[in-house]
């Protein structure tokens, strides 16, 4: 069973979180292979991991999502995050993974943040 939804957009791909609570050890086993799966098959450098409807994840997500994240840069897969509730937020500050993973409030800001060129872009 899949445990994320997926669309695409003028070249730019969605995914979605379908649980409210990420805390099983198999859920999170197949969160973790639908992402690898994922970035395996994506066609484009761009994708939007949507958090929406998590309310809670435990630190073995997180760690799949660090996984996924590298998995994303070799493959050059521009990956953000965005959805993200206050406290989860909060876990990522504290774990200072704002500085491993670009994070947005929403996807309209998802989006845009692609269009941004930094100095050396």
């Amino acid at each position: 069973m899949t445990t994320l939804l997926t669309r695409v957009n003028k070249g730019i791909h969605f995914a979605y979180f379908q649980d409210v609570r990420i805390i099983d050890e198999s859920r999170i086993e197949s969160l973790g292979q639908d992402l690898t799966n994922l970035v395996n098959q994506i066609e484009g450098d761009k994708l939007v991991l949507n958090f929406q409807n998590v309310g809670f994840m435990s630190s073995a997500m997180i760690g799949k999502l660090i996984q996924f994240n590298n998995k994303c840069e070799a493959a050059k897969v521009d990956l953000r995050l965005c959805g993200i509730n206050k406290n989860i937020e909060t876990v990522f500050k504290t774990m200072k993974l704002e500085k491993v993973f670009k994070m947005e409030a929403d996807e309209e800001a998802a989006v845009k943040s692609f269009e941004k060129r930094g100095w050396f872009s």
